[in-house]
């Protein structure tokens, strides 16, 4: 993997959301620690899966990237420019690389416009194509993402949550971004539904040439379509690594407590295999525990799990642990 290209590098990105009390005079009483200290790379043309379980910052680390929410601090290196420090004229400028797929097909289309409208409000925006090639353009995008051109006047309304998705997918495209994405876009969809646009994004990135982050709790999911997988735990990364070592041989207490949860299809090794049932509930990430953030649910955290946060270490090449104990 080091000798692919750096598409993203994300260092020390933090993003806390502010606490406010009172209704006429607000006063700031806390923060809510969403995304604590992250850094990562993800490499061109790769999928890098982000998962862990709900409410760990695994949205709100996509959305940041982005720029969708400005981070506290940290720094977003797109092709070695900084996204943090562009001005909105800047930003959206970069816009046109950069798309994200909405975990809510329900809720992330403007139900009173059109199919047309919802996927060339972009290039409008951008000015990239203009009347009967944008019409050309927009039949083009529903075409490869599985929809009828002919339902291009319809509304949202009138497809179901599989087609839906498959417009947001459409629209994400429209500005040919290098990078998505891709926050839970599957888990609002029917089990039936799920593959088909797992197996569609992984088509659209062949045929592309697309960098996909895709955030997901489905672990099962999360092997089938990633290159790497990173796991996320109250907004830290505690485990990353090359997927097939990662489920092998995970080295974080947390990771294998997920990976224990998955079920496997042969009923004998099902029966016989060792769970990890983690005790204890997931900490508030209001006031989230000192040194390491899993130290309240690990079966072998010490003295130093309370005293120091772990620093990531690469245990061997390319897997790396933010744990005192591997």
């Amino acid at each position: 993997m080091s000798t692919q290209r750096k598409l993203i590098e994300i260092k020390n990105l933090i993003k806390y959301f502010p606490i406010t009390k009172g209704i006429i005079f607000q006063k700031q009483v806390g923060f809510v620690h969403a995304v604590d200290d992250i850094s990562i790379d993800i490499y061109k043309g790769e999928t890098l899966g982000l998962v862990g379980e709900s409410g760990c910052g695994k949205s709100t680390a996509g959305r940041t990237i982005l720029q969708i929410y400005k981070p506290l601090s940290g720094k977003v290196l797109f092709k070695g420019r900084d996204l943090v420090e562009l001005d909105d004229d800047g930003l959206r400028k970069m816009r046109k690389n950069m798309q994200m797929i909405f975990q809510d097909p329900y809720a992330s289309l403007n139900p009173r416009m059109k199919v047309k409208q919802i996927i060339s409000e972009p290039m409008k925006i951008h000015d990239t194509y203009q009347g009967k090639e944008l019409a050309e353009r927009v039949e083009h995008l529903m075409t490869i993402v599985g929809l009828n051109p002919s339902c291009k006047d319809r509304y949202p309304f009138e497809f179901s949550g599989g087609q839906r998705q498959r417009i947001g997918i459409a629209r994400a495209l429209a500005l040919e971004p290098e990078f998505i994405v891709c926050d839970e876009p599957i888990s609002a969809l029917d089990v039936s539904i799920q593959a088909q646009i797992v197996n569609l994004l992984q088509d659209l990135q062949e045929e592309f040439n697309l960098t996909l982050l895709f955030i997901a709790h489905d672990l099962s999911m999360v092997e089938h379509i990633s290159d790497r997988v990173a796991v996320m735990y109250l907004g830290n990364i505690v485990e990353l690594a090359d997927r097939d070592e990662l489920y092998l041989t995970p080295l974080h207490p947390y990771t294998n407590a997920l990976l224990s949860a998955i079920p496997i299809p042969d009923p004998i090794k099902e029966e016989n295999r060792q769970r990890v049932i983690l005790e204890g509930d997931v900490p508030s990430s209001i006031d989230p525990p000192s040194g390491c953030a899993f130290r309240t649910r690990c079966p072998l955290a010490g003295e130093i799990c309370m005293q120091e946060k772990p620093q990531t270490r690469e245990i061997t090449p390319g897997h790396f642990v933010a744990c005192h104990k591997v």
